[in-house]
């Protein structure tokens, strides 16, 4: 059995234990009152349990995981308190980057995106997503691949070129949604986020690796950058997050989990989301956690969260709210009524005074109920606090498990190039036709040329033959004639 996981101290300490860590959790409170430290410590500890981890660094100050801690006062102190023991180490990591920068290049196709997900990248309509999903199923029945950007824009040229056919058996196309979305796909490449499709694609494989050691790979995603481009980073998680629910298999409640993913930021997932996509992530993260998988959303309030997902988050570890306005007063009472309440504390009120470093803390009881929330002090990470240096990102992408692997673009057959082909087939096609009717054309010109000729040269020979029929004809009648004379 797995050891359970320090999350900190309160009257006694208290464990994060590890059968029930996929069923998710949340970290939440204001800007810096130790989300980030939370974050850290909970993902080292499963590292160290030999769980891989996938993590979202959106400030850049998470990439300190992958080196050993020490130096610091406040953590000494801290875990004087907590009476651990000071074994400073960092843990194995991934680096990944969609824009390529300062990890490996993570990429995913335009077809296991899919519509839906695409659709709400790109901020479509109801009737531009109608097309789009045209596209999709016509490239399907053809066998058409869409991997990256330039093989959606030909299959959607190809589509409003053919709308008359296509509509009978698929619906209307309009050109002006097929513009939009072609439109929409421009300024995505103004992003930079068209480097986000292609291949290779990321293998989920990849994520869920261990090292020599036995310890879990932290899949470290650089989106201090990507983090300026919200509907990129939230559609990648959410990509990420669906992939792992189709492709992973059932395991039920297993000793540990088999992947933990922290989603920073976590309110851009459902920011503007349609409906149809909330239900697809309340069912996702509902049935995940029989994959293995457990999903821990980083926010700072509750609130960020729609209910049918907040609901499914068995382990809480809230850090301090302010109460200044009717909503953040609104988020603290909301924080307060998620908690098993505890007789011995007034939890409304301990969220608006707990101090950096400290939290309200539930989790999961080993027949799983949640416990009763505890104010605790939370227990420091062993590696470093903040960002890495480059030379020491330099050498973990040298030593990474793929490093090389992702690198390297390619560019196969896809729905781009049998388009362009199929439009060179047929402006070959239409020349060839073209000089054949010229060629018959001028055959015809030279045939009607000919006739005229040969019509003119009977004409002359009969006339030349009539003339001298005639002359013969009058010299023997004029013999004769004359002979009479």
């Amino acid at each position: 059995m797995a050891d359970p996981i320090i999350v900190g101290k309160s009257e006694e300490i208290i464990h994060l234990l590890p059968r029930m860590a996929n069923r998710h959790g949340l970290i939440a409170g204001a800007t810096g009152t130790g989300k980030t430290v939370t974050l850290q410590r909970l993902a080292h500890a499963f590292s160290d349990l030999g769980v891989p981890v996938f993590l979202a660094d959106v400030k850049g100050d998470l990439s300190g995981i992958s080196q050993p801690g020490g130096g610091n006062r406040k953590v000494t102190e801290r875990l004087e308190l907590l009476g651990m023991e000071a074994n400073y180490a960092g843990t194995p990591v991934t680096f990944w980057d969609v824009l390529g920068e300062k990890g490996h290049p993570v990429r995913t196709t335009i077809s296991d995106m899919g519509p839906l997900l695409l659709a709400r990248l790109l901020n479509l309509n109801e009737t531009q997503e109608g097309v789009l999903t045209i596209a999709f199923r016509v490239a399907d029945e053809n066998g058409w691949l869409l991997l990256d950007i330039k093989d959606l824009k030909s299959m959607l040229q190809f589509v409003a070129e053919n709308a008359q056919e296509l509509r009978s058996e698929y619906g209307n196309v309009s050109p002006a949604s097929v513009g939009a979305i072609q439109r929409r796909l421009i300024q995505l490449e103004d992003q930079g986020a068209a480097q986000l499709f292609g291949e290779p694609a990321l293998t989920l494989e990849d994520l869920m690796q261990t090292d020599a050691k036995g310890r879990g790979v932290v899949n470290v995603l650089a989106a201090d950058k990507l983090i300026n481009t919200p509907a990129v980073y939230s559609t990648f998680l959410l990509w990420l997050l669906a992939e792992l629910f189709e492709q992973l298999r059932e395991v039920g409640d297993p000793e540990k989990p088999r992947l933990v993913l922290f989603f920073d930021e976590a309110h851009l997932l459902f920011d503007d989301a349609p409906e149809a996509l909330l239900d697809k992530v309340e069912q996702v993260v509902r049935l995940i956690r029989s994959k293995g998988v457990g999903v821990y959303f980083v926010t700072q309030s509750p609130l960020d969260i729609p209910e049918s997902v907040l609901g499914q988050l068995g382990n809480r570890v809230q850090h301090a709210l302010r109460a200044f306005t009717p909503k953040d007063q609104k988020a603290v009472r909301a924080a307060a009524q998620t908690f098993r309440p505890n007789p011995k504390l007034d939890t409304e009120q301990a969220i608006m005074e707990v101090k950096v470093g400290e939290a309200l803390v539930s989790v999961l009881n080993a027949d799983g109920s949640p416990g009763i929330v505890q104010r605790t002090l939370i227990a420091p990470p062993l590696s470093r606090l903040g960002p890495i240096t480059d030379a020491e990102r330099k050498k973990a992408l040298s030593d990474s498990l793929v490093a090389g692997v992702y690198e390297k673009a390619v560019d196969r057959e896809s729905a781009y190039e049998i388009l362009a082909k199929r439009a060179e087939e047929r402006a070959a096609e239409a020349a060839r036709e073209a000089e054949e009717k010229a060629a018959e054309k001028e055959r015809s010109r030279g045939n009607g040329r000919q006739s005229v000729l040969e019509t003119l040269a009977k004409s002359v020979a009969r006339t030349v033959g009539t003339q001298v029929g005639r002359q013969i004809v009058r010299g023997i009648l004029g013999s004769l004639f004359g002979g009479r004379r």
